[in-house]
This record gives C-alpha cells, structure tokens and sequence, in this order.
C-alpha cells in the first residue's frame, strides 16, 4: 500500500523543526494485534480501545489513529468514535520492523498516522516514529527471559532483540502487573519511574450463567454432557503446566473415588494448540484419559462466561504470567479458584483463590480437592472472588491510560 501524502510533509516539518499544536492533539495506538489475533494480546487490545473511546466519548480534544500491519488481508471493523481514525498498510509487521530496525530506514509510522504527538504499541515493540514524538509500549510479561524453554525459538528470539531496545527508547513503559514491573526493573534496570502498572479489567458480560436452558445449550454444543468438571483456559503451551495439572486431576479422581465411589468428574482445557504441546496430549493417553480430559481449542468470548459458570472450579497452574485474566473471569462468574501463587497470581488472585506451587502435583490435587468437597470454603471463596473480580474495570483502566497519555504530551 503507498504511503500517504502526509509524508513528503513530515519529512520537510522534520528537517525545520516545525512542532505544530494541531498535531499534539494526535495520539498514535498500533491496532494491530487486535484485528489478526483473536485471544491474548489481540484482546486486551480491543478492550483498551474500546473503553478508552467510551471515556473520551464526550472529550474531543484528543483525536486518535489505529495503525494497522498487513491492513490487506482483514475488514477494518466499525470505528469505535467519531474522533478515531484507520490508518492501515499492506505491510507486515515482521517486514516493518526489519525496515525499522534492521535497515534503520527513516519509515516513520507517522507515514501512515500523520503527524502525532504520542504513539503507544501495547504489544511489546515500538515502531520508528519521527524525532519529536512521545512514545509508550506496554509490556504484558517477560516469560520469553523468565522461562525461555516456555517460548517458541522464533518468537523468543525476536523478542529479546527487540523488547529491550523498545523499553529503553520508550518515554514511558506500561507493565500490566507489579510482577511485571518488578521483572523490568530486574531483567532491564529500566528506572522504576518510568514504569506505570495499568491493570486488565473483566469485561461485564462475564457474570455467572443461571439458565439452565443456556447451561445445557453450551454443555451439548462440546460434549460434555452433565457431568462435573474442572476447567482451565489459556493456550496450550509448556508455561501453563497442564501435564502436571493432568497429574493432579489424576490424584483427584482416585481420591474422589475412595471417598465417594465418583470418578465422574472431568476435566475441561480451552485453548489453541500453541507449542511444545505433544507432551500434554501425550500425558492423557499415557494415564488412560482419553474419555475424561476434553480438549475444546478456541472457544468464542460468547460462551465463555458459561462455560466458566458450569464448571465446579477452575485451576489456573501456570509457572508464569504476566496478569492471568482467566482467574479474574472465573472468579466474576462464581467459580472458585485455584492458581499458581508464582509470578503476576498472587496479586490477581488476593485472598479470593487457593494459591499453590504449581510444580508440586500432590499440592495442586489437595487445593482441588478442598474446592470440590469443603462447601463452606466454596462459598467463602466464591463471595471473595465477585468483590477481587469487581476491583479489575476496563474504564478504570482507560481512565488511568488517558491520565498517562496527557501527562507525556503536556
């Protein structure tokens, strides 16, 4: 896709030195992972924006440009305010940062925005931009130096060329923990001052389900017919843990078993195949699972809310995460939860779940256990985790992001 006529502009106000006040009301954001990823990164980027156009509803000082890579292959959906703009190109983002950052050519990203005052990437690496411009990124974890055996060589290797030179030339860094933060701090000696934790927020939708006609809809829709279960959601990858979690579920039905005769409970994982995920489909056949861990893959937003309210608890055993959304969601549809007390979990979760070490299966299978038979500890974690849920707002979020993003401007 050609560049824009603003170019040969910016590259003549460039050279003069020219800072004009029209432009400082211009803010930058890089939309694209929100357009080409469904979960993960590409969500909380469709909620940040989201909530941030409905905190700016009535505020038109600040207009703002979703710069979006590889624009070709996807249909921009609706914008989500009268002051917001697309601003795409053909380009992929892998191609745009070997120009970046390998060539170093001046392709600002100001070719495709025009003249801004501020560019934020809530994906972990800056664009060039223009001398002049304020930047901010967001950095979600860093698992990829935390626990390396954890990322895919590719993307591993890209991020820690990349993820450190875009957290030293940043203006400001965004980490979506205290975890994280404290990890930028160590791994990175970046100054802690630059560093603000904006929290993810549980979006509304995610309530508990009380209708048993929707119960029973979404149960038949992946086959899981009436029986109990424990859920789980996140990506299948080594980093969530689920061998062991397999291992404890193992524990738990034998357990079950003595006590009450009843190994009819099962166990539910929603997520796309990422990597390295032989060994956690191999771990079922090898324990004769076949019938009683159900693998749904990527499960729509939609029925999420109600999957997370049939379930009878849900475990979250990862070795690391930079927030762990998942727990809060269970938690706002009136799950109890068990987690992994490493890393961004603890501070998530409060005092509202179990927390455990998640590489000790024994561990793992007596906090499930205690969630499936104490009914007082239930309903006592169940009462804590609507009020933990409740704290964790995307307005709150996108308040807090628009304060940021004045104080760099101004």
């Amino acid at each position: 896709m050609p560049l824009t006529n603003d170019y040969a502009i910016l590259l003549v106000t460039s050279c003069v030195g020219r800072q004009l006040h029209f432009y400082m009301l211009k803010i930058g954001i890089d939309y694209t992972a929100a357009v080409h990823q469904s979960a993960g990164i590409g969500r909380y980027t469709r909620e940040m924006v989201n909530a941030l156009a409905a905190v700016s509803l009535m505020d038109s000082t600040y207009h703002y440009r979703l710069f979006v890579a590889e624009a070709s292959k996807i249909v921009p959906p609706t914008l989500p305010g009268p002051n917001w703009q697309w601003c795409p190109t053909g380009l992929s983002k892998r191609w745009l940062e070997r120009l970046w950052y390998r060539l170093r050519l001046p392709l600002w990203v100001e070719g495709w925005t025009g003249r801004i005052a501020l560019f934020h990437a809530p994906d972990f690496v800056l664009p060039a931009v223009m001398p002049g411009t304020r930047t901010i990124v967001t950095i979600h974890d860093l698992s990829f130096v935390r626990e390396p055996n954890s990322t895919m060589p590719g993307m591993a290797a890209h991020l820690n060329r990349w993820v450190p030179r875009s957290v030293q030339q940043a203006d400001h860094v965004i980490a979506v923990s205290e975890s994280t933060r404290q990890d930028l701090i160590a791994l990175y000696h970046t100054p802690p001052e630059k560093i603000s934790v904006l929290y993810h927020g549980v979006t509304p939708h995610f309530q508990p389900t009380e209708n048993p006609t929707r119960l029973h809809e979404v149960r038949q829709r992946y086959g899981l017919g009436e029986r109990p279960f424990i859920l789980t959601v996140g990506t299948i990858q080594p980093r969530k843990n689920y061998q062991r979690l397999i291992q404890a579920y193992t524990i738990v039905l034998q357990k079950l078993f003595i006590v009450s005769k009843n190994n009819h409970l099962g166990l539910v994982i929603v997520g796309s195949k990422g990597w390295q995920y032989e060994a956690i489909f191999n771990e079922v056949s090898r324990l004769g699972l076949e019938n009683q861990v159900h693998f749904l893959g990527f499960v729509d937003e939609t029925d999420l809310p109600t999957l997370y309210s049939a379930a009878t608890l849900f475990a979250y055993p990862a070795l690391y995460e930079g927030f762990g959304l998942p727990v809060l969601e269970a938690m706002a549809c009136g799950t109890p939860v068990m987690a992994s007390n490493l890393s961004a979990l603890p501070e998530v979760v409060g005092q509202a779940g179990l927390l455990v070490n998640p590489r000790q299966v024994e561990a793992m299978a007596e906090a499930m256990l205690q969630l499936l038979t104490n009914m007082p500890l239930r309903q006592q974690l169940i009462q804590a985790g609507f009020k933990q849920a409740a704290k964790f707002t995307w307005p709150k979020m996108a308040e807090q992001l628009l304060a940021l993003y004045k104080a760099n401007i101004f």
